[in-house]
């Protein structure tokens, strides 16, 4: 478990580091934004179901968090395209 735990720790530090890199160019166009907003959407479901033990958690729950998501990534892009 330590070990799962260690490696997802590992990955949100890469992608933050990869979305600092992304936002700090000069001409951050939409499709630029979109990575950066599907990058965080993917740390957020990293946190959520490793450290927040949502993986254990009643399907209800997990159905209630992907379609937040779904929501408000689809509800970005809408207002960018």
């Amino acid at each position: 478990m330590k070990n799962t735990t260690t490696i997802s720790l590992i990955v949100l530090l890469i992608l933050t580091l990869t979305v600092g890199i992304l936002s700090s160019f000069e001409q951050v166009n939409s499709t630029w934004f979109m990575l950066i907003l599907g990058l965080s959407c993917v740390k957020f479901l990293i946190v959520a179901f490793q450290f927040m033990d949502l993986k254990e958690a009643h399907v209800a729950w997990k159905i209630i968090l992907g379609t937040y998501i779904f929501i408000f990534f689809s509800a970005i892009s809408i207002v960018l395209l």
